[in-house]
């Protein structure tokens, strides 16, 4: 009797660290808002240390789309992670008007944002449009960077470039008109977001390291109200009315690593092509074997990368 005792003790024991274990996990990720720029911005922060790293997601994704991240980078006790929702995105305010997701207004938001958060230096990483932002934030404001990572995101001059010469790359944005039309909102939230699903999980969660658990995230991220028409207005805003920006020239005069998987579906490799002519400190790292979706599908190689570059 007294040994039957002493088992259920331990594994009652066992099962309150297991618990206290994921509820730590889980508490390391502190939901936070900012206000900057005329805009609420939500924001998840992670980790204590002196060197600020910002990640920015693309469409149709969150800040969710760097959990993995936040979670490795804030291991280390050089480094506060931070992952905003974008003006437009699941918790952070949503402008009524298309040309408030002009490039210079979110750009401006995180200008306002690392500020705030007191880093005039830190480092930049970018996916999708999340890595348009940074190229931008990398050619206006450079002297806030330390150093910039874009993973599977054109620079602004070399896209132009191709969408303008390159019938494969014209053929393969084709979906930017339709971002673009009326019927955007109605088609991408039928059947529960059925496109939205398939294009960001796929066929196959496991192949891109997602749960059920995780599809019920994005679901929720998309389904606050106006969320959809906000985010979407970064395409009607930058290939109607344009960037707001003007610069003198497209530099990127900061040390710059691009993660390029190769079997991008929406963005050929030749926007790789020439990309050293405007980016004169520049690391490439390419991954044979991943979509556009590669920091789900190899998070641990993104991070590396990433660790490698910055360190």
């Amino acid at each position: 009797m007294k040994t039957i005792m002493i088992r259920t003790l331990l594994l009652c024991m066992l099962l309150v660290n297991s618990v206290y274990a994921q509820q730590s996990k889980t508490a390391q990720f502190v939901s936070e808002y900012a206000d900057v720029n005329g805009v609420k911005l939500h924001y998840v922060k992670a980790g204590h240390g002196k060197k600020l790293i910002v990640f920015l997601h693309g469409f149709p994704e969150f800040w969710y789309e760097y959990k993995n991240q936040l979670e490795e980078f804030s291991k280390s006790n050089e480094y506060t992670v931070i992952a905003p929702d974008m003006r437009g995105f699941n918790l952070s305010s949503k402008p009524d008007s298309v040309k408030d997701y002009q490039v210079k207004y979110v750009i401006e938001d995180l200008r306002q944002l690392s500020e705030k958060l007191g880093y005039k230096k830190f480092t930049l990483v970018g996916h999708d449009w999340g890595g348009v932002i940074a190229w931008w934030f990398a050619i206006i404001h450079p002297d806030y960077l330390d150093k910039l990572v874009i993973i599977n995101a054109p620079h602004p001059a070399v896209f132009q470039r191709e969408l303008t010469n390159n019938p494969e790359q014209q053929k393969a944005s084709t979906y930017i008109k339709f971002f673009c039309s009326a019927q955007a909102e109605q088609t991408l939230s039928a059947n529960n977001y059925k496109s939205l699903l398939g294009s960001v999980f796929g066929d196959d969660l496991k192949a891109r390291n997602f749960t059920t658990a995780d599809q019920q995230e994005y679901l929720k991220a998309w389904s606050q109200p106006g969320e959809l028409t906000a985010s979407l207005n970064y395409y009607r805003a930058s290939f109607g009315i344009g960037s707001g920006l003007n610069p003198a020239s497209y530099q990127v005069n900061v040390p710059t690593l691009v993660i390029w998987a190769e079997k991008d579906q929406y963005l050929m490799a030749s926007n790789l092509t020439g990309l050293d002519k405007y980016v004169p400190n520049l690391t490439i790292k390419k991954i044979p074997d991943a979509s556009h979706w590669v920091i789900h599908e190899q998070p641990a190689l993104v991070n590396q990368y990433i660790k490698d570059f910055i360190k």
